[in-house]
């Protein structure tokens, strides 16, 4: 639960000219989404908010910032973490239940950019949200210029164009895309999930080989002679 805490008065607003930062807010206990959202928008911030997974990825398009729960009914918060971050450069704050370094650590490595335990302290929760804006606000240089270098392969993602040893691969826009989600998130595991997530707009189901068939098609444009390996399956 929200740890309540009194203000004597309330903060400056934000002048018109100055537009509130947009934060989406994806918990899906709606007590605590009221509280969290109510003191956050009493401190100059604009909140949407959302109860389910599933719901945050279009969502988060339209927000500055994602402060996410990892325990979400339908697509978890951590699934959810790892397709916003690799389709996006907007900081991720996620909020869980669980404690311990493993979560966390879980949690930054699938792309959160910061991690608070629940109860919620809301003058840390105000505090992180607007560092984490500030430093949104000088990105990297990769996601500034929309290119990604990993070894041979060079990812221009404004031109669209992918070259490997100076040579240009021949990808449709489904394969560009996955290429994308790899490349942005080189040297991490991106579940099976996060990846159907991103190319098919649904969680991954079982039995659905889409995700398994699109790394095949690139690792044989890439020229990786081995056994296709897909996309490893992460507990939720």
């Amino acid at each position: 639960m929200l740890n309540p805490e009194q203000t004597c008065m309330s903060p400056p607003q934000p002048t018109t000219a100055e537009r509130a930062p947009r934060v989406l807010l994806v918990e899906d206990d709606v007590r605590l989404a009221s509280e969290v959202a109510g003191y956050l928008e009493r401190h100059g911030l604009s909140v949407r908010t959302l109860h389910r997974g599933e719901q945050a990825v279009a969502a988060a398009r339209e927000a500055d910032i994602v402060v996410l729960d990892w325990m979400l009914p339908g697509v978890d918060g951590l699934t959810v973490c790892q397709t916003l971050s690799a389709q996006t450069s907007r900081p991720i704050l996620m909020l869980t239940a669980r404690d311990g370094d493993e979560s966390e650590v879980r949690a930054l490595e699938q792309g959160a950019d910061d991690y608070l335990a629940k109860p919620v302290r809301p003058k840390v929760l105000l505090a992180r949200i607007r560092a984490l804006l500030r430093r949104a606000r000088a990105p990297d240089t990769a996601v500034a210029s929309g290119v990604y270098e990993v070894g041979p392969l060079r990812l221009d993602t404004r031109r669209r164009e992918a070259t490997i040893e100076d040579t240009p691969l021949d990808l449709t826009d489904a394969e560009f895309l996955l290429l994308h989600r790899l490349a942005a998130h080189a040297g991490t595991v991106l579940s099976r999930d996060a990846l159907s997530l991103a190319l098919t707009g649904r969680p991954h189901d079982g039995l659905d080989r889409t995700v398994d068939q699109y790394i095949s098609r690139l690792r044989r444009k890439l020229g990786d002679d081995a056994h296709p390996r897909p996309a490893q399956d992460r507990p939720g």
